[in-house]
């Protein structure tokens, strides 16, 4: 991959992921009046697969994301209730007919009150949806759901950024990723003031290193930037005496180094370098898998080389597992 370009952005997962992991924050920061209406205390439940299985054989267009959520109300009104949530990063003209779609197959479904709402991610200030509607011989319809439009936040960005949200660096991620497009040295400053932000904010480990890990889903580099990305937060870790992200690295440097005395320094280089890409991997995607861990372990320094580069520009672990070496 050339150091001149940033790979493509990956918004879908990772919005998907931090609407998962962040739900009741992004409703703090999105819809606050609605957050108000939600008893948090009894958890929510995630049913995107029942999403999937009900609007499965309709065609609905490309999306970043789309959740369906099971809460329970503060008033004690219903048992239970459900939220249908839609991240929309572009244009696209039957945005509302979708939403629409969606709501009253829901509804169909599990006959329960449903609130639809829209997060729209794309770069066009007047595209705002908010409306489905027919009507026909006095024989009509209408479907009306809140919007937010994370390009309004570019005015706020120091709200946000004096946020102890988390969500708030997820919509700063996102904006900076589209703002600073295929600009490498724009998007690794601003991926790196990101990151010294959350140190700042005096964010826990757990925090730190989940809140990493989207920020660096959303604005990938390419692979020098990379490591010269790393370097930079390895110094801030080390002036604050924080050690959360770079921990696997140094973990993985200093077996590369014992097996580097013991078995010659090239046999240690490489170990090392393995370290490093588990490492990628695991701050990227959470997790390194079996099949994907056993062919680092046998990946030559050609094939590391190929996985690396592969890394910022991938979407999902199995673009990874699956990827095939350039001599085969």
């Amino acid at each position: 991959m050339s150091d001149e370009t940033t790979p493509t952005a990956d918004y879908d997962s990772p919005w998907k992921e931090a609407l998962a992991r962040y739900l009741p924050d992004a409703f703090a920061l999105l819809f606050p009046e609605v957050r108000t209406q939600i008893d948090w205390r009894r958890g929510y439940t995630l049913l995107d697969k029942e999403l999937h299985q009900v609007t499965r054989d309709a065609d609905l267009g490309r999306r970043l994301a789309d959740t369906l959520v099971k809460v329970w109300r503060t008033d004690g009104t219903d048992a239970w209730v459900l939220i249908h949530i839609e991240v929309q990063g572009q244009p696209e003209r039957d945005f509302a007919r979708r939403m629409f779609v969606y709501y009253y197959r829901v509804f169909d479904h599990y006959e329960r009150p449903i609130m639809s709402v829209a997060i729209l991610g794309d770069e066009q200030p007047d595209w705002r949806p908010g409306r489905f509607g027919q009507e026909l011989w006095g024989c009509a319809v209408e479907l009306r759901y809140p919007v937010v439009k994370l390009l309004d936040w570019k005015a706020r960005e120091a709200q946000l950024a004096a946020s102890a949200n988390p969500f708030a660096v997820v919509v700063r991620a996102h904006l900076a990723a589209q703002a600073t497009g295929r600009d490498v040295a724009a998007r690794s400053r601003a991926k790196l003031g990101l990151i010294r932000g959350l140190y700042e904010r005096g964010y826990g480990r757990e925090q730190i290193l989940e809140l990493f890990r989207l920020i660096d889903w959303l604005m990938a580099l390419p692979a020098e930037q990379e490591r010269l990305l790393w370097q930079e937060i390895a110094q801030i870790e080390e002036e604050r005496r924080m050690p959360y992200i770079t921990s696997v690295e140094r973990i993985g440097q200093e077996r590369g180094e014992q097996i580097g005395r013991e078995r010659g320094e090239q046999i240690g280089r490489l170990d090392g370098e393995r370290a490093m890409l588990r490492r990628m991997v695991q701050g990227r995607f959470g997790s390194v898998p079996e099949s994907l861990g056993r062919t680092i372990d046998d990946a030559d320094e050609e094939r590391l080389g190929e996985l690396a580069d592969r890394v910022g520009a991938a979407s999902s672990l199995a673009d990874l597992d699956s990827a095939p070496h350039q001599g085969e």
